[in-house]
């Protein structure tokens, strides 16, 4: 089925502190189209008051096999704790760390002792006026993640789903288990690429999504037949209760501070 069409990334912006309700509050017995999945998925944040979430990445290139784990700890509206290693190096300060309350954002990298502290980056003004084509709107997350990344694509999933997804020709595969929880599986033929690497008319995502959520909890990219990407979702608990300490962090006295 062609989704080239689907425009509703940013049809009813979530914003930090409304208790709007997910325009789909399940999806149906009987497997969805893709538009309503992408629908469902755009509302995905929308389920939960707080998560946790572990990502194992593989990435395969010229250099091997690469693998990174990302854990994530979000808390709406605002808070959010991304961590990322990489087991190859050891646990020796083998981490680099994200943290915002929602007005301040800090890094940190572990291994090179190197940390920020800034506000949060202003977003454009007039992205969510009425009046603009759906397709120049964007989804306003209630809780930010680092953009670009894994966290933000699986958890905020609308932008991915509108400007990457509904680019190619996606289908729906049928069900799975991930991380113990049930899942939609979809392929998406042909999407829009930037990179040279995968701009080619044999890449493709195989994509399996939460069926209570909407959160992405796997991503396969492959070119031709080969898998270059393989990000699973290895833990997913939503409405959980968070220690005092989950957002919290002290830059240590040896840090070089950027800015």
């Amino acid at each position: 089925m062609s989704t080239r069409l689907w425009d509703r990334a940013a049809v009813v912006p979530a914003r930090a502190g409304t208790t709007r309700k997910p325009e789909l509050a399940a999806l149906p017995v009987e497997l969805p189209t893709v538009a309503e999945l992408f629908g469902f998925m755009r509302d995905a944040e929308l389920r939960f008051a707080s998560l946790r979430m572990r990502i194992e990445e593989r990435v395969i290139g010229s250099r091997g096999e690469q693998v990174q784990l990302i854990d994530v700890v979000v808390r709406h509206p605002g808070e959010a704790r991304v961590t990322t290693s990489e087991p190859s190096l050891g646990t020796s300060g083998n981490y680099e760390l994200w943290l915002s309350d929602g007005e301040t954002v800090r890094t940190y990298s572990g291994i090179h002792r190197l940390g920020t502290q800034r506000p949060v980056r202003r977003r454009v003004v007039g992205l969510d006026d009425p009046d603009l084509p759906s397709m120049s709107q964007v989804y306003t997350p209630i809780t930010s993640l680092p953009m670009e990344t894994l966290p933000e694509s699986f958890v905020h999933p609308a932008g991915f789903c509108q400007n990457i997804l509904a680019t190619g020709d996606c289908r729906i595969v049928g069900t799975a288990e991930q991380a113990g929880r049930e899942a939609i599986v979809f392929e998406c033929f042909h999407p829009r690429s930037t990179e040279v690497t995968t701009d080619r008319p044999d890449h493709h995502f195989l994509i399996t999504v939460d069926r209570d959520t909407g959160i992405i909890s796997r991503l396969v990219e492959l070119v031709g037949d080969d898998v270059t990407r393989d990000a699973e979702v290895t833990t997913l608990e939503t409405d959980v209760v968070l220690p005092p300490a989950a957002f919290l962090f002290a830059f240590p006295s040896d840090a070089t501070m950027l800015y």
